[in-house]
This record gives structure tokens, C-alpha cells and sequence, in this order.
């Protein structure tokens, strides 16, 4: 197996290749520090590189695996971890110059349960400043750019985790989604990406009681996406807002026959590419070749759902970086001091409507859902935006028509809104400039189950990405 397979094997395959000794976790690692030595030049997906400290952790694993020692779910497994959460004596700058000196002295939740699984943290992926964008260019870090076409994001928050697993770099990512930050970057770069239900995944505070906020894994297949979430997934002692019990998610499914699916393409209100229309709806014609009943629907939505959504994260998400406008304004990315700003207007009266907006848009999707198994739309309504991008900046239109540039093009936050509802994002195919386009699987609430079967089913039917040279990034060495 060449040095570039290695890079795209499937983590849950590279698990058990190290089980059966025909590989080893340093074999992996070099190939992986290899690949980014090619491709980082250009793609910039990491922030900060621990190497050095990888490979001796990698060199452990190896050795337990080659004496037959147990081994943990994750051991010797080389994982890109957000550059957001913390990881107790190393640096996390969550993209911001304000925070380019911080040394966290504590291990976040998630990144506990990563490393007591024997994952290796060989390097933290790039995000906007404070994850507050769906691209992920900043001032400390510069532009990450997407591995089918660098002029192009690839999508945020969670965008340096998306570049490195489609480029070639992570076995497998972390991501947070507080308005789709998981699951945008997963729809432009060709991934898995899952939004878990609200409290299924512990997290820090106080974003553990924002329930728009979630983290969960970003992999090149389900089963990898499965893997991990499973590793992340659990109530913790000082998380408050954690569900009990533990869910551990199953690693096979049955077929998906005679279910019936609900399909929106636009969720009453979006503008959508016509590249993405067209994939979406190559896409539902996979679902009916597996058997399923597929019909579009009605949900009753419009602009309030969006503008709710906005004024949600503005109120809360907005007046956490509205913190440091005071002392910092002159090291903010201008896309951050826009929220901070808007943030100071925001008023509780405003928030109390967005919560209203929640309980309507539940009583359409909800009783819909009693009858349908799953819903199908789009992730992004369009491909992606530039590498460059900023969305106090610049500006959108989709189909000739303008659109909000901050979330107007991607179809993931009314889904932050009904955030105990399940969301996992498949990829469907490439838009005309490269870039891949997916789908959106949503389940009724905590039926996390049910979005795992629908997505493994459509996968086993779907061409296979990252498979061979024809089904990856057209990159030096690929």
C-alpha cells in the first residue's frame, strides 16, 4: 500500500490493519506527516503541529499492538483536533489573535475522551476566529482553502478538520456546529459530518447550555463517523445539560426498505444552486433504488426561520466575543467585531421571539416526522463561497438573487433551531467548479439510530469517495 492510500484509508480500517499487524500506527503517522509536508502549502489546515509528540505516542501504540496488549477504541489513531477545545499544557488560539498566547491548563471534555480512547493528536485544525463563520480564514492564520479547489472555502467552522481529512492529513477530525460548523464544511469537502442531538455530546461551558451548540466527529465515511461518536458521545459529571445513558451507536444497520422519506429542496425558503438541485435529486433517486418512498413536502417555512436562527446566535453567541470589544476590537477579524457589535443591540424581548420561532417551525417537522422516517434537503445551497470570503464584507446571490451572506447560503441553521433533532451530512457529488455538494439527513428527535441507517444505506449505493486517484482531490501527489 503507497504512502497516499495510507493517507485515505478509512480510520476504522486502519484500526484493524493495526489489530492484525499488517500495519502500524508509525507507518501512518509518517505517511500522514508526509502528506501534510505536500499539501499544507497550500490547503494551511493546521494551526499548531505536535509532531514529535505524535510519533512517540504513535511508537507506544505500536508496541502495545505488537505485544498483543488490549488496545482502546482509538489507539495509535492519528486525529485532527479542532483549534477551539482545549487540551490541558498546549496551545488552543481558536483562531484569534487575542488568544495566539493562550496554554490551556485543563482538557476539554471531548478531547479527554479522545485521548483516553488512545487517539493521537498529531495537529489542530484551522478555524475562523471563535468559529464564528461558515469559511475559515483569519488574521492569525490566514486562509484554509478547500482541497477539490483552493480558490474555494472549505466551509466552517470546522474547516481546517474538513481540508486535512479530504486532503489527506487527519484519519479522522473533531468539529462544533453552533449554526452548522460541522456539517457545512463536511458539504463542501466531500465528507461525513454529524450534528449530534442536543446533550448527547458533553461540552464545555458555558456553550453546554447553549443548545444550539454541539460537537461531534467529521470522517471520510459513516462507519468512521461512527466511530468517533461513539468515543465523544456520553453524559459527564459537570455537564449539566448531558443526557443519560450512554448511546453507543451500532457499526451495522439494516436496509432501509419500505421506509418513507420526506424531501425538501429549499426548506420553504432558501434560493438553491442548480448544481446543488441537481445532486440533491440524484441523490433521492439513490434512496428510491434502496427501496424507500421518497416525497417531497411542505414545511410551512420562511424567512423568519433564518432571521430567528441569526438573532439566536447574535443574542448569545454574539455577546460572548461582545466580551472582549472593550480591550481587544483592534486584533478582531472585522467578520467578529460585526457579531460583537450586532450583539450590544440584541435585546431580550428579540431573544424571546427566537425561541417562539423554534416552537413553530417543531409544529410543521414534528408531526411530519410521525409520518416520515427521516427528512432530506440540501446542506448548502450553494457549493461554497471563496477562500477569502468575509461576510461583513461581501456579498452573496444565488440564482441572481441576493441572499443574507453570513448563513443565507448554507441550509444548517434552522436545524441548530430544532437541536434535539439528529442532522448527518452525506456527500451527493461536484458542482461544475469542483466543488462537492451534500445532503442533509434530519430524524426525529434522539432517533440518532435512524440517520446513521439512512446515511450507511445511501452509502453503500453512492459512488465511494476518497476510494482511488479518480475520487480525490486533484493535489500535488494524489
Amino acid at each position: 500500500m503507497s504512502d497516499l492510500e495510507l493517507c485515505y484509508l478509512p480510520a476504522t480500517e486502519a484500526i484493524a490493519r493495526f489489530k492484525a499487524k499488517t500495519l502500524s500506527p508509525v507507518e501512518l503517522l509518517e505517511a500522514l506527516i508526509h502528506r501534510a509536508d505536500q499539501v499544507e502549502p497550500v490547503i494551511n489546515a493546521f494551526t499548531y503541529r505536535h509532531f514529535d509528540e505524535a510519533m512517540a505516542n504513535a511508537k507506544k501504540a505500536e508496541a502495545k499492538y505488537a505485544s498483543g496488549q488490549r488496545t482502546r477504541a482509538l489507539e495509535g489513531l492519528p486525529i485532527g483536533i479542532k483549534d477551539e477545545n482545549f487540551i490541558k499544557g498546549k496551545p488552543t488560539s481558536s483562531g484569534s489573535l487575542i488568544m495566539k498566547d493562550f496554554v490551556a491548563d485543563n482538557t476539554s471534555v471531548g478531547n479527554e475522551r479522545i485521548l483516553r480512547a488512545g487517539g493521537i493528536v498529531h495537529a489542530r485544525t484551522a478555524t475562523p476566529e471563535f468559529s464564528s463563520a461558515g469559511y475559515t480564514n483569519s488574521r492569525l492564520w490566514g486562509v484554509t482553502r478547500n482541497p477539490w479547489n483552493p480558490e474555494f472555502t472549505p466551509g466552517g467552522s470546522s474547516g481546517g478538520s474538513a481540508a486535512s481529512l479530504a486532503s489527506g492529513t487527519s484519519a479522522i477530525a473533531t468539529g462544533s456546529d453552533i449554526g452548522g460548523s460541522i456539517r457545512i464544511p463536511a458539504g463542501t469537502c466531500g465528507l461525513v459530518g454529524y450534528k449530534p442531538p442536543y446533550g448527547r455530546n458533553s461540552d464545555d461551558p458555558p456553550f453546554n447550555l447553549d443548545f444550539y451548540c454541539h460537537t461531534g466527529p467529521l470522517a471520510r465515511n459513516v462507519s468512521d463517523a461512527i466511530a468517533l461518536q461513539n468515543v465523544m458521545c456520553g453524559p459527564h459529571p459537570k455537564d449539566v445539560a448531558s443526557l443519560r445513558p450512554k448511546l453507543r451507536l451500532p457499526a451495522q444497520y439494516p436496509p432501509i426498505k419500505d421506509w418513507k422519506i420526506a424531501f425538501s429542496m429549499d426548506l420553504g425558503f432558501f434560493e438553491v444552486d442548480p448544481d446543488v438541485q441537481k445532486n440533491t435529486l440524484n441523490a433521492l433517486d439513490v434512496f428510491r433504488d434502496l427501496g424507500a418512498t421518497v416525497e417531497e413536502v411542505d414545511i410551512g417555512w420562511d424567512h423568519r426561520v433564518l432571521d430567528a436562527g441569526l438573532a439566536y446566535l447574535s443574542h448569545i453567541f454574539g455577546a460572548y466575543m461582545a466580551t472582549y470589544l472593550k480591550d481587544h476590537a483592534d486584533k478582531m477579524t472585522n467578520y467578529v467585531r460585526q457579531w460583537a457589535e450586532e450583539a450590544q443591540k440584541s435585546t431580550a424581548a428579540e431573544f424571546l421571539h427566537t425561541l417562539e420561532v423554534v416552537n413553530e417551525m417543531y409544529a410543521t417537522v414534528g408531526p411530519l416526522l410521525e409520518r416520515y422516517r427521516v427528512l432530506v434537503c440540501p446542506t448548502n445551497a450553494l457549493p461554497a463561497v471563496p477562500a477569502d470570503f468575509d461576510h461583513s464584507r461581501d456579498t452573496i446571490s444565488i440564482n441572481g438573487k441576493s441572499v443574507n451572506p453570513a448563513l443565507g447560503w448554507v441550509m444548517t441553521t434552522p436545524f441548530n433551531s430544532l437541536s434535539r433533532c439528529p442532522v448527518l451530512t452525506v456527500p451527493t457529488g461536484h458542482a461544475s467548479n469542483g466543488v462537492p455538494t451534500s445532503i442533509q439527513i434530519v430524524g426525529r428527535t434522539y432517533t440518532d439510530k435512524d440517520v446513521f441507517q439512512a446515511g450507511m444505506a445511501y452509502e453503500s449505493a453512492a459512488p465511494k469517495w476518497f476510494s482511488d486517484a479518480g475520487h480525490r482531490p486533484g493535489l500535488a501527489g494524489s
